[in-house]
Order: C-alpha cells, then structure tokens, then sequence
C-alpha cells in the first residue's frame, strides 16, 4: 500500500496544477448545492416488519395521520376563569376546536365535546385538553403547532379563555426559546475552534491548510450524497456526520500528513521529497485508517433499519472522500505553496516532542500502574451502562419553562397523569371493530397502570371498517420501563375481534428494542472481524489488531456509560445545563455516537500505532517504539481530539434536549479516548506484551501476504532500517517536481 501512495504522490506533484483545479471544481459544485441536502433528506425511523410501524403505516393509510412520524399529537389546552367551567364556555370553545379542522383539513381531533368525556378536563373542570392529530410530515422544519397558533391567538384577543399548545413534539423545542439549531453555524463555530487549534499546533499560516481540506472534503461529501438522494433514501443523520466528523476526519488525517511533511522538511529533504516520503508514511496510515473504518462501517448495513444503514452509508462516503482529498489535493497544495504559507516557523519538527517523550517514557517505567489504573477508570466509567434505558427524554428534562410547559402543569396539576403525552393508539378493522371499540375501551380502563381509554365515534376516528382507541397510560411511554405497559395491553386485548396493533411512542421504542438492540451485537461482532482483519495487514500483528478493537469497544462503552450518568441519572446535566435528568437516553441516540466514535477512535489508534509500528522496524525495540511513536504523535491526536471537542461543545448548544445529550455524549467519548485510552492505555498495554505485539504467525501472514514474524523466545535479528523510497531528483533543489 505505502508504494502505491508513493506513486500516486508522484503523480500528483507532475500534476498538480490539473489536481487542485479538479478540487477546486468540486469545491464550488459543492458549495453551490450543499443547501439543497438538508431538504432531500430523509426522516426515517422506519422499522419494517415490527409491530408498532407497521400498525402506525396502517393507521395512516385509513386515516391520513397518526402515521411513523406524527403518532404522538399536539395537545391544546383551553382554561376558563374562575368561577367559571369548559362546559359553560362550549358556545366560545367548539368554533375554535373547529378551526383547528379547517387549518389541517387532513388530521384528527378528539376533545371534550367530540368524544363527550369527561377525561378531557381537569379536576376543577376549568382547564380542557384536546388531542390534534396531524398530517404525516417529512421534514423537521414542519411544526403543526404553529400551524395551529393563530386561531388560538384570536381566541384569547377576543374571549377572557387562556389557550395553548404543548405535547412531546413542542417541548422538544426546549420551551419557548427563539434559538434555532443550525447545522452551518456550528460547523463553522467547529471551524473557528479548529483554527485555533491548529494555530498552536503548527504556530504558522499552514494551520489553513487542513481547513482548506476539510472544507473541500465536506462540501465533496454533501455533493456525493445529494446524487445519492436521487437513487435512494438518505437519512437526515448523514448530514451531522458529514458536516461534524467528515470536519474531524479531514482535519485529523491532514494533520498526520502535513506534520510528517514537516518533518522531514526539517531533517533536510527538499519540498519534493519530503512530500513523497510523507505520503509514503503517514498517508499510508491514512488509507489504512479510512479503509478500516468505511469497510467495517459498512457492516450497518447488515441490519435492515434504514437509519443504521444510511449511517452506514454516511460513514463510508466520509473517510473515502477525506481519504481522496488528503491524497491528491494536499501533496499537491505542499508541493506548490506549502513552504512559503509555513510562516512563521516557529515551532520545528526535527526532533519529537519533548512533554510527550517525558509523557511516554514515565508511562513505559510505571506500566503495570497505567494500565490498571486507566482499566478501573474506564471499567467505573463503563458499569451504569447495565442500567441504561433506551427510548426518549421525560417531558420535564425538555423544557423548564414556556407556555408549553406550564400548560402542561396545568393539566398535572389537575389531576391529568403524566401519560397525557404518550397515548397508545389501538388500530381494529373488520366488520366487528365499531361493537370491538367498546370492548378494548373496557380492557384498555381495567389495566393496571392505565388513566383512560376512549374511541371518539365520528368520521375522523371511524372510516369503513377501520376504528382507533386511544388509551393513555399513567406514566409517559417514552422509555424501555414504562414502556412495558404495550405488551400488558396487547395480552389484554387477545381476543378480541379486529384488533389489528398497537401505534404511538411506546410500541414505538419496543420496536427498536428488538429490531435494532437484539440484533446490533451481531453487527458489532461483524465489525470487530473486518476491522481485525483489516489491521492486521496494517500492522503485520495478531495481538495490535485485537488490542485496538477490544479498546475500541471499551471505549465506546465508557463513553455510554458516562452518558448514562450525565443525562439518565443528572449527574452533570443539573450542574451544566440546568435540565432535569432525562431518565432515558434518545432510542437514535447511541447508534449515532457508536457510528461517531468507532470511526474516529480507530483514526487514532492506527495513527499512534502505525507510527509505533514504524519505529520498531527501525529500532527492533518495542519501549522505544512506544516513546518515539507516541512522542511524534501524541500532540497532534490530542490536537485532534481537541478540535472536535470544541465542535461538540458548538452542538451541545442547540436549544434541544436530544442534541444536547447527542453533543455531550461525543464530547466525552472523544476526551475519554484521547487521555485514557490513547495516551495512558495503548502505550502501557504495547510495552506490557513487549514482543508479543509483533508476533505475526505464518497461518495467517501467508494468505496476507505478508512475512511472519516469530513469537518471543526465538532469535529475532534487528529488522533493517527501510528503505528510502526512490525519489525522481529535481534538478534545482527547489522542491518543483520536474517538468
């Protein structure tokens, strides 16, 4: 591999006028359509063939709502004046509850005067809530409370009646805050953080350099997936990581190489050669590093849920793309202007950084004691995932204040169960569903943990032979614990005829509890057997290509575990963002951060290893190896680390709750891995087996074609230094390729 990189920098440097023209085509494309992504994505959270999405497709084909993505309603709250109750005010109220029809001509309301219940109001009967059903929606942009809004604002110019509208959906804004998420903004707030970064770490104008190409590796990506939109679904995660890692991604591989690049520049090669010799070595541990993780990434795709497999996807394009760009655009930009924007050359690379060799060495002299306290720390770190709670955030951790909030009091506070927020539709169809309706009404109230049950009896919750129950639970169904009550309601509703299934937020978390939870420990085991097999060619090793998956995976769950502490249980979410604790972690969620740093966390594990590979080739010594390959590469990993720390951070302040503990949960994953892990672990670990890291045996260097190297306790000669690649000479010296 590293020859093949060598050529093609050869190549490159004859061309690089031709490459970074074809770069900069691609650069404008992609900028010019980047806006157009967003709207070709896709909001899917499909599960097909699972219980509670195929009944939510089946609700909204008869009725035109209540489907996959618009099962949970938005609840309208109207409260009279003391002295006063709903039923006095009807002649004010029923015109309003009307208009709300009109303005989405194809939902579905139940209240207190369409369903005649009494479930509707509060103890006092002053305040009344409503259930507004609205149409499926494909895009986050579609808020049907604001659809909503302007009747109820008439409403309260022209009567003394209080309205307002809350629900899951728009406390999920975070209250009433007029801060918007933009996906841009934080990007480039990202961006500003890197730049700063990069500042101290090259003290010169090169640190534009890895933003130039991540910059022209992201909008790239974005360009590559707006084609993709066109011959398929796309989900809308792919572009945070696109937008997020691809910025990490570009930037960390760039830095190995402009660092390697300077490097050699230091010991005195000319711009020419030293570009090639970088390419030969750090751009080889960046194609290994890319293929490693597009290829095991790949193994998403194994599981049919279309948000896994799009992630999938998104994680292929990224470190392809990043890889392409790095390969050709870089050489070719340091070859043409690379020694004149290395100004001012303040910091010099001729010799390794002298904190981290410290660093290195007093962790090679005190081994035992890094490596055990680094695994209890992680180990602590990892033990409250055995309590994790898959679903979604409780009500109370979205928002803390707002009229969303305090309508929602309202109803508690009138003895409304939290439940209100989570009903549980029950699909029946068939000549016997109307006589059926009262049926489940009677099982659904006789369950424990149940509030209420109704099966309003006009056109928009009756169609044909099609009828809808709702039932609200006592407690919100918004995590794997309460969410049980859907198994107790469908063991209750045996039975009965026409019950076709069970829709809303609860059934909806159990399905992906069992088509993705049950069935993600085989794509892991699928992921860990490509990605060992990968690194093994990598590293010419059995036991660094095992060490680096397991870490990956013990890492990865400590960065759960320490998530489940912030934000399940409130330990850090109180302190720092003054929201409640969640009591579950968003059922997406995980998947998005495994997807994150798995990529990102073997990114770093090939660059400290195959430098530390490196290094024993030349040396045959492995606590050598281990100093002078952390030395030379532990600053620009924590570097790295450090950047998308930052972006992170610029996410975590979207005003909501989910993309907090999305932004929180990366940040501490990305920290835990680049202390811990990377700077106290992999070094103890690889001095600790000494020899054993090397050992590659012939059963399986053969078929890698590679040479084997024997297990300790056989006389091993100190391998050679490698051989220089065979560099085309410029006849000036002056770093321009000939011709």
């Amino acid at each position: 591999m590293g020859g093949l990189v060598e050529r093609l920098a050869h190549f490159v440097l004859l061309h690089r006028r031709l490459v970074i023209l074809g770069w900069a085509l691609m650069f404008v494309i992609g900028g010019m359509t980047a806006a157009k992504v967003p709207d070709r994505l896709n909001i899917d959270f499909s599960l097909p063939g699972q219980q509670g999405y195929e009944t939510s497709k089946d609700v909204l084909e008869e009725f035109g709502n209540g489907g996959p993505t618009s099962n949970t309603p938005v609840i309208v709250t109207a409260t009279v004046p003391e002295g006063q109750t709903i039923p006095d005010r009807a002649s004010d109220i029923e015109p309003v509850l009307a208009k709300l029809g009109e303005i989405i001509p194809g939902g579905r309301i139940a209240d207190y005067f369409s369903a005649d219940e009494d479930l509707f109001l509060t103890e006092d009967r002053r305040t009344m809530f409503a259930y507004v059903y609205p149409e499926e929606f494909t895009s986050f942009d579609y808020a049907p409370w604001e659809e909503l809004q302007p009747p109820l604002d008439e409403a309260m110019e022209n009567t003394d009646i209080d309205w307002a509208t809350t629900g899951y959906g728009k406390l999920s804004e975070g209250g009433d805050s007029d801060e918007e998420s933009s996906l841009f903004i934080e990007t480039m707030i990202g961006g500003l953080g890197a730049l700063a970064v990069l500042l101290f770490l090259f003290a010169s104008l090169l640190a534009f350099i890895p933003l130039l190409i991540a910059a022209v590796s992201i909008l790239t990506t974005f360009l590559v997936v707006l084609l993709a939109t066109y011959v398929m679904d796309v989900s809308f995660v792919v572009q945070f990581l696109i937008a997020l890692v691809g910025l990490g991604v570009a930037i960390d591989y760039s830095l190995l190489v402009v660092n390697r690049w300077r490097e050699e520049r230091a010991h005195g090669r000319d711009n020419h050669d030293a570009v090639v010799i970088a390419m030969k070595y750090a751009g080889h541990a960046v194609v290994a590093s890319a293929g490693t993780v597009a290829i095991s990434l790949c193994a998403l795709l194994v599981i049919p849920v279309p948000l896994l497999r799009s992630m999938g996807i998104g994680g292929m394009l990224i470190p392809v793309i990043s890889t392409l760009v790095v390969c050709t655009l870089l050489p070719a930009v340091l070859g043409g202007i690379g020694p004149r924007v290395d100004w001012p050359r303040i910091r010099h690379e001729d010799k390794p950084s002298r904190g981290w060799s410290a660093w290195a060495r007093g962790v090679v002299r005190s081994r035992w004691l890094a490596a055990g306290l680094a695994t209890i720390a992680l180990a602590l770190l990892t033990a409250p995932i055995f309590g994790i709670k898959i679903g979604q955030a409780r009500t109370e951790s979205l928002a803390s204040g707002g009229t969303a909030y305090e309508a929602l009091q309202t109803l508690h506070s009138g003895g409304v169960a939290p439940g209100v927020v989570s009903p549980i539709e029950v699909l029946l169809t068939g000549p016997e569903a109307n006589e059926s309706a009262g049926k489940v009404v009677a099982a659904a109230e006789a369950t424990d943990g149940v509030y209420a049950a109704f099966a309003p009896a006009n056109e928009q919750w009756r169609t044909g032979d099609a009828v809808l129950v709702d039932v609200i639970p006592n407690a919100e169904t918004v995590d794997t614990t309460e969410a049980g009550i859907v198994d107790t309601l469908a063991a209750n509703f045996e039975g009965i005829p026409g019950v076709v299934g069970l829709s809303g937020s609860g059934p909806t978390i159990q399905d992906y509890i069992e088509a993705v939870y049950k069935n993600f420990p085989y794509s892991l085991a699928l992921i860990a057997l490509v990605t060992f097999l990968l690194l093994v060619r990598t590293f010419r090793s059995i036991l660094l290509p095992l060490k680096a998956v397991l870490l990956n995976i013990f890492s990865v769950a400590a960065t759960f575990g320490a998530t489940v502490l912030f934000w399940q249980h409130g330990y850090g979410s109180e302190q720092i963002f003054d929201i409640e604790a969640t009591g579950a972690i968003t059922f997406w969620v995980p998947l998005v951060i495994f997807a994150f740093l798995f990529g990102l966390s073997m990114d770093y594990e090939v660059f400290i290893l195959a430098r530390m590979r490196e290094e024993y080739d030349r040396t045959g010594h492995t606590d050598t190896a281990v100093i002078e390959g952390l030395a030379r590469t532990g600053r620009l990993v924590t570097g790295a680390a450090l950047i998308l720390f930052l972006a992170f951070v610029a996410l975590a302040a979207s005003p909501g709750t989910e993309i907090k503990v999305l932004a929180t949960g990366l940040g501490i994953g990305i920290l835990l891995d680049a202390t811990i892990v990377r700077a106290v672990l992999v070094p103890a670990l690889v001095s600790l087996f000494g020899d054993w890291n090397w050992w590659l045996p012939a059963w399986i260097a053969k078929p890698l074609r590679l040479e084997p190297h024997p297990r300790p306790g056989k006389t091993l000669p100190v391998a050679p230094p490698p051989e220089e690649p065979e560099l085309v000479p410029t006849p000036t010296g002056s770093g321009r390729p000939p011709g």
